[in-house]
C-alpha cells in the first residue's frame, strides 16, 4: 500500500492512470495472442481433432480455419470447456452443491477507506480494492471451511 510521504505520481492521475492500466493491459493480451498465432506449430495446433475432420469433410478450406486458442488461454472457449468439466467433475465426485454463495466487494468498506491518500476516491486505487478483497474472501473461506459454520465440506 502507499504511504503518504512516498511519491507515486501515477495515482494522482486517477482517471487517465486507469486508462493507462486497461489500455496497457490490452497491449499484454494482444502480445499473448501474437505468440499463440504464430506458434500454431509448437503448440500442436494441427493435432486438434476438430480441425482434421473439418478439412476432410471438405466443410471449409484449410486457411478459412483461423487459428487454435489453447486452454491456457484465460477466457478462450476451449480453457471455459476445461472449467466446466471441472466443474462436472467435482459434481459426478462429491454430489450436487448445497449453496451456491457469492461476495462482493463495497468500496465504503473501512479497511479500503483507511487507505486512500487525502482527496483519494475508492474508484482510483485498484490495488487497494483487489487487496482488501482478497483478504476477505481468504477470511470467509476459512469461516466457511475451518469454522464449518454451514457444516463439513467435502469439497
Amino acid at each position: 500500500m502507499i504511504k503518504e510521504e512516498e511519491d507515486n505520481y501515477l495515482v494522482n492521475y486517477r482517471a487517465l492512470f486507469s486508462q493507462y492500466l486497461v489500455d496497457e493491459y490490452a497491449k499484454i493480451e494482444k502480445e499473448r495472442l501474437n505468440y499463440i498465432k504464430n506458434n500454431q506449430a509448437k503448440l500442436r495446433a494441427d493435432s486438434y481433432i476438430y480441425l482434421k475432420d473439418a478439412i476432410e469433410r471438405q466443410d471449409v478450406e484449410a486457411n478459412q480455419l483461423g487459428w487454435v486458442l489453447p486452454s491456457s488461454f484465460t477466457g478462450g472457449p476451449r480453457y471455459m470447456h476445461e472449467r466446466t468439466h471441472d466443474a462436472m467433475t467435482y459434481v459426478r465426485n462429491y454430489g450436487r452443491p448445497d449453496l451456491f454463495i457469492t461476495f462482493t466487494c463495497n468500496p465504503r468498506w473501512d479497511e479500503i477507506k483507511e487507505q486512500l491518500l487525502q482527496g483519494q476516491q475508492s474508484h482510483d486505487s485498484h490495488d487497494i480494492i483487489s487487496k482488501v478483497f482478497r483478504l476477505k474472501v481468504k477470511k470467509i473461506m476459512n469461516l466457511l471451511i475451518k469454522g464449518k459454520i454451514f457444516g463439513e465440506v467435502r469439497c
